[in-house]
């Protein structure tokens, strides 16, 4: 159970990664045309005002139609065989079931206390979907018909039909089953899913009004469950889900920055749910203090080395809010180091909101810069500098801390390792180590037409992972190349995966993880062409 929801998780990151450009630009686009910021230009009707209305129209496409997104990109992860068919025929069988819903209500509304003729958006429990007006099930309703999809086609996709039927198999034979199946499944959301909408209208005010302890609570779990895979499932009903507000935290930001901008009033009164963006919050300040203590700690002969492997994973995190990276370089070689994360991440975002912050302030630096520091700094400085001392206090926090538990219990974090090298390997060098290995899978590297760089480091985690004869199923995340194995005693040594770029590993019986960072889509594309060429696929 644990690896499916993994899996899970990880597919759910498909359409996630979209959510960080499209929100830096339309923050970029309400900063531009705000005439307190770049004067006359922005007026309205003017030709500047115009291209910029036109690139946020564009921006908002990712966050308006977040339930395509979500219905295309789970089948992706999710589908064992023909992803990209698996992916259509998902987006077909949720525009049946939006269509079905919306019918329903249409026709017996009063029978399911839905009122059709309202306007769309706030109480009415509608929204446009496709152009479809129907019952706002959010993403939560994506997320199950598109794993209803997925199931129905890694059943019967392959099903064979006597020849006089043959145009009814394959892809026709999914959306086939999965019309008659949404009929009943819309039936029942149109009686359950009201009800739910009061539920979450309920949630919303109870959390909204449970303070300090619930924004500590709320961020200690997402990062505590980051090993896991499972953090996506306490984030996401709040940044995109109608956990806090209406369209999620995340949208709900990005729709009233200018009004908050343009505001006096304390940022906890005009959005008290922003706390609930604070596991956000940690991704700038943290690894500042972790990795100086990795470097303040690492051994004398070892710095110019552990300085070169910190640096690029702790600019990802800074920079672009991706902290898998550096959180896996310590999570298993000191599993307290990790727990003491959580624990001072929440802290940081709980001491900041008891103080008065209130503000999204996204996730990474980039992202921060465009929709929160920017626009804040012309009413509410007083939430920028509360982000930037408190964060600073806590990066101190996290580096005296990290330092004396590393001295104190003797962990081997990066440039502490007794045995085993500090080295990222460069292109030209893993090249030639991989060019002179006789492994089995080395002519299947020299025989890919598509061979590049991620090639090589598909090739040694293949190599690693027990060849390709011992994988079952390989899937991806953010920075996470999850593989089902059959024999687990076939895998390498943890050193020899990070002699290979990697960041660390992860093992749960037969489920792996290789942390390979942001890298990862690459190298999971280079890893299939691996197994197709070695004519093993994964189940």
């Amino acid at each position: 159970m644990m690896e499916k929801l993994q899996r899970f998780g990880g597919a759910m990151f498909t359409p996630v990664l979209l959510f960080a450009f499209a929100g830096i630009m339309i923050a970029l686009s309400i900063l531009f045309t705000n005439e307190m910021i770049v004067g006359g230009l922005a007026a309205e009707g003017t030709v500047w005002t115009g291209i910029w209305e036109v690139i946020e129209g564009g921006a908002w496409v990712v966050f308006d139609h977040m339930e395509l997104l979500f219905v295309v990109g789970l089948p992706i992860g999710l589908a064992k065989k023909a992803n990209a068919r698996a992916a259509l025929e998902a987006l077909i069988i949720y525009l049946t079931f939006t269509t079905f819903v919306s019918k329903i209500i249409e026709f017996f509304g009063p029978t399911f206390n839905v009122d059709f003729a309202q306007e769309v958006g706030g109480q009415s429990g509608l929204k446009m979907i496709a152009g479809i007006k129907t019952l706002d099930t959010n993403i939560i309703g994506a997320i199950v018909i598109a794993g209803i999809a997925v199931w129905i086609h890694d059943r019967f996709f392959e099903k064979k039909l006597p020849d006089w039927l043959g145009i009814f198999q394959g892809s026709a034979l999914v959306i086939i089953i999965g019309f008659f199946a949404m009929i009943p499944i819309a039936v029942l959301v149109c009686w359950i899913w009201p009800a739910v909408q009061t539920g979450i209208s309920s949630l919303q005010g109870f959390l909204s009004s449970s303070g300090t302890i619930g924004v500590w609570l709320y961020v200690f779990l997402e990062r505590l469950l980051i090993p896991t895979g499972l953090h996506h499932f306490i984030y996401q009903p709040f940044a995109y889900g109608p956990a806090i507000v209406e369209g999620g935290t995340t949208a709900y930001w990005l729709e009233n920055l200018n009004t908050f901008a343009s505001s006096t009033e304390p940022m906890k009164e005009l959005f008290p749910g922003a706390a609930f963006t604070f596991h956000n919050y940690s991704k700038v300040f943290a690894p500042l203090g972790i990795a100086a203590a990795f470097y303040a700690t690492a051994s004398s002969d070892k710095k110019k080395k552990t300085l070169a492997l910190i640096i690029p994973i702790t600019l990802t995190a800074v920079l672009a809010g991706i902290t898998e990276p550096i959180e896996f370089t310590f999570l298993f070689i000191a599993p307290p180091l990790f727990l003491l994360h959580a624990i001072l991440a929440a802290t940081l975002s709980a001491t900041a909101y008891l103080l008065g912050l209130s503000s999204d302030m996204g996730g990474g630096l980039i992202r921060s810069f465009a929709q929160f520091i920017v626009p804040m700094s012309m009413n509410h400085m007083d939430q920028i500098l509360l982000w930037l001392g408190v964060g600073l206090t806590f990066s101190a926090i996290y580096f005296f801390s990290f330092r004396y538990l590393i001295l104190k219990f003797d962990y081997k974090t990066p440039g502490r390792e007794a045995l085993s090298e500090v080295k990222m390997y460069s292109k030209k060098e893993y090249k030639e180590k991989v060019a002179n290995e006789k492994a089995g899978i080395t002519s299947n590297v020299a025989e890919n037409e598509g061979a590049n760089q991620y090639t090589f480091q598909a090739a040694h985690y293949l190599k690693a992972l027990g060849g390709p004869e011992n994988i079952l199923h390989v899937n991806n995340c953010a920075t996470r190349l999850r593989v089902k194995v059959k024999d687990p005693d076939l895998l390498a040594p943890e050193p020899e995966f990070k002699a290979g770029g990697a960041h660390g590993l992860v093992k749960k019986g037969s489920a792996i993880q290789v942390i390979v960072g942001l890298d990862v889509p690459q190298v999971r594309d280079q890893f299939d062409q691996l197994l197709a060429s070695a004519q093993i696929e994964p189940i």
